[in-house]
């Protein structure tokens, strides 16, 4: 007997006088041995057959792949993982006319480090070939052949295979098995030919190319680019240019509905930016008012937008901050109620008439003038980040596994940069989120404690993050409200009384009557319109489509039913909340929340209130929508072929064309009045006459490019102080009211030639001074006297 030197240093003996091959066989590398999962049976089948017939010729059988159930006649294979995966045993076995068939397993045992295949052949003339397969780095292979002319030469080899079944060739070094992994190394056959490589490596898969760096960030920006909140935001912002149009042709010199209150808050941006750069200790101690304090508060600040009004300086550069932060409150909108649909569970579809409905229902083009009211998107967006935050969904209820943490701390972030933006709006959103918190508490708690099955964990990190998140929330809105606490205590007067509530409160009329402002209704509702005491406050309509779609998700809608009567429930409690005193004299509704709730007597319009009604109204639509659109996609799967024909995607479309279509404006956009050269050279403190709530905003923010303090002012309400001033100034210039203003600090009077007519001042204005001791000049159309 022989021995032949193995790929790994090992010997074995072979047969007398039978050449011998040995290649080394990688881990891992491609063999013809079908894996079976850890657990199956072992079948050994390294064997020899030593009933075939003398003389009988050999042929070759392909294996047959098998699960170890049993051999199949002529052919089988069985496959046995064990707990390594280690062990593999493969034989052939004649059948009745002396033909073989490979028969291979896998022997997995922890023991079991090698495999044998033995493939015996005819008695007289065959082979028998045997191949040892190592489980380390060094495997090696060996295929002994052995011809023989009579049954003792098949003896001799069936001995020989027996000897090696489950013995593994020991391999010499490290060096060695990372050389013979993943190799597969050719053996020699008696006649010193090459063995060919595995015939099934031709048909495994090419490896799938590697992308280059760029090619890499190309595809990640792709599917950038086509991600649904991608595509949501630009269409946000799209859909907001369009139906805000034409605020953006003129940004620099028209605003939106009236340069009134518009003025005033592109003022208030411009100050808050600015005093934050400069003097942040003195933001609520304005340059308006004077001499007043804390004459910030006097109305909603939107303290948020300050980052915004760190950019530029001038009237011209407010006036585009608040047309732009205008288009992207509208924006924000959209997307916010967007996003809050699709974490209830609504469809794409569904979520944008849920957007565009909040966004640009008809009755808030009355409110174009009010970016506070307008920018409103922060309500929805927060709600949809805490949702995610928490794993909950109106249509899957609360899943522990989808929780998230991180959305949870930027909900209560958003919450508390809406209430920034100001109370009017903050504040019921405010008492909104304390009582769902406290009403989602009490509900997890009962189902945890009686209800489920299985008891779902609500998270150390989530209880953190709410504690946290409302502590937050909690502490900004309270240093907000100090201020506004202040001017309550030196103005009591400006505080609201329910009859200046029922002044505001509007008739169940109003939520059927559009504003002015509807292109669509405008004209139509104009006898309406004159039968309400107020009408710019009281023209609720949410829109006709909201009206059908919200009424037809009742009854047909992705939502469950307790849902859709608890969002019914919501509705109307809205709009009985929106009526304000005209409900019954709101004895049972609106005057509690105002005599007992912190801060609700400073709400003085209930109608705004309509904003909840809406968002609830596009909820209900939201499931009508989705679940009109999950039927389509039903039909088009029975369809040949299987996608929408035109005319159905034309028909889930149509509730959103509708939608949009109501909410198309025709508000006016006029142009704000030019600043007075005066105004950027005259130093303060100094007075503009005339003077008036609407004549003094418009001077606020000529003030934007110096600061300078100025006596004039407009607000929520007047301070009798201003009131005094605007009286006395009636006879100026004489010695009393030059005595006055002197008095309060004033150092500048400018009177403006061009707003003189049908006033006292038309008369008086070219009257000498002589003897007042104060000095006269003409500064373009402006007159300025030096006290």
């Amino acid at each position: 007997m022989t021995t032949d030197q193995s790929a790994t240093g090992g010997t074995r003996p072979t047969a007398p006088g039978a050449p011998i091959a040995s290649a080394a066989t990688p881990t891992g590398g491609p063999t013809d041995v079908s894996a079976t999962p850890t657990g199956g049976d072992a079948r050994p089948a390294a064997h020899t057959s030593p009933s075939a017939p003398t003389g009988a010729k050999a042929t070759d059988q392909p294996a047959t792949s098998g699960t170890g159930d049993g051999p199949a006649p002529g052919a089988t294979t069985g496959t046995s993982g064990g707990p390594s995966g280690q062990g593999e045993q493969a034989g052939t076995s004649g059948g009745p006319t002396g033909e073989q068939a490979g028969t291979s397993g896998t022997a997995g045992s922890p023991h079991e480090k090698g495999a044998v295949r033995t493939t015996a052949s005819e008695a007289t003339g065959g082979r028998a070939e045997t191949v040892a397969t190592g489980a380390t780095g060094g495997e090696t292979t060996e295929v002994g052949t052995e011809k023989a002319g009579t049954a003792s030469g098949q003896t001799a080899a069936g001995e020989d295979l027996a000897a090696e079944k489950g013995r593994t060739d020991k391999t010499t070094g490290d060096k060695d098995q990372a050389a013979g992994k993943g190799r597969t190394d050719k053996t020699t056959g008696d006649k010193g030919e090459d063995s060919e490589s595995d015939p099934w490596a031709s048909f495994a898969p090419a490896p799938a190319p590697v992308p280059s760096r760029p090619r890499r960030v190309v595809r990640a920006v792709g599917r950038l680019l086509i991600h649904e909140w991608t595509l949501a935001t630009v269409g946000a912002l799209a859909l907001a240019v369009l139906l805000t149009w034409p605020t953006l042709r003129y940004p620099l010199h028209t605003l939106p509905q009236d340069y009134w209150d518009p003025t005033l808050q592109a003022w208030q941006m411009a100050w808050s930016g600015h005093i934050l750069l400069t003097n942040p200790g003195q933001l609520w101690q304005s340059n308006a008012f004077y001499p007043e304090s804390w004459s910030f508060a006097f109305s909603d600040t939107l303290l948020g937008y300050a980052p915004a009004g760190m950019i530029g300086t001038g009237p011209e550069a407010a006036v585009l901050r608040y047309n732009i932060m205008f288009v992207l409150a509208h924006a924000l909108a959209t997307l916010g109620a967007y996003a809050l649909a699709r974490q209830l569970g609504a469809g794409r579809i569904g979520a944008a008439v849920a957007g565009a409905s909040y966004t640009y229902a008809p009755w808030l083009l009355a409110q174009a003038g009010h970016l506070h009211v307008v920018s409103n998107g922060g309500i929805p967006l927060a709600l949809a980040m805490l949702a995610r935050g928490h794993g909950w969904s109106l249509r899957h209820g609360y899943r522990p596994e989808r929780r998230r943490v991180g959305w949870v701390y930027a909900g209560w972030l958003v919450a508390a940069w809406q209430l920034s933006l100001g109370f009017g709006i903050g504040l019921p959103f405010a008492y909104f989120l304390g009582a769902t918190v406290l009403a989602a508490a009490v509900t997890w708690y009962v189902r945890r404690t009686w209800f489920w099955a299985v008891k779902r964990p609500f998270g150390r990190k989530l209880f953190v993050a709410d504690l946290v998140g409302g502590a937050l929330f909690a502490g900004v809105g309270a240093l907000l409200a100090v201020p506004y606490f202040k001017v309550t205590q030196l103005h009591p007067y400006a505080e609201r009384t329910i009859g200046d509530i029922a002044l505001f409160s509007p008739p169940a009329s109003g939520f059927v009557t559009a504003p002015a402002e509807s292109r669509v209704w405008g004209e139509l509702h104009e006898g309406a319109r004159a039968a309400l005491p107020w009408h710019p406050e009281m023209t609720l309509l949410p829109g006709f489509v909201l009206y059908a779609l919200a009424a037809g998700g009742l009854f047909f809608s992705v939502w469950k039913l307790r849902h859709r009567l608890l969002l019914l429930a919501g509705v109307v409690g809205t709009m009985v909340l929106a009526m304000g005193a005209r409900f019954f004299g709101g004895a049972l509704t609106y005057v509690p929340l105002f005599e007992h709730l912190p801060g609700w007597s400073g709400l003085r319009t209930p109608g705004r209130l309509m904003l909840w009604t809406t968002l609830l109204l596009g909820l209900l639509a939201a499931g009508a929508v989705s679940a009109f659109s999950a039927r389509v996609r039903e039909i088009s799967a029975e369809r040949v072929p299987s996608w929408p024909s035109p005319w159905l995607r034309a028909a889930t479309l149509l509730p959103l064309l509708l939608v949009i279509g109501e909410g198309w404006n025709s508000t006016p956009h006029p142009v704000v009045p030019a600043q007075p050269a005066a105004m950027r050279t005259v130093d303060g403190p100094l007075l503009v006459l005339p003077s008036g709530q609407n004549l003094d905003q418009p001077v606020m923010l000529w003030s934007t490019t110096r600061f300078q303090d100025i006596v004039n002012g407009g607000s929520g309400f007047t301070p009798r102080q201003l009131d005094d001033v605007r009286r006395v100034a009636m006879a100026f210039p004489d010695q009393t009211s030059v005595d006055y203003l002197r008095t309060l600090g004033v150092r500048n009077v400018l009177l403006m030639r061009n707003q003189l007519a049908g006033t006292p001042w038309e008369v008086t204005v070219n009257a000498p001074v002589d003897g007042l001791g104060i000095a006269r000049e003409e500064i373009g159309e402006a007159v300025v006297y030096r006290l």
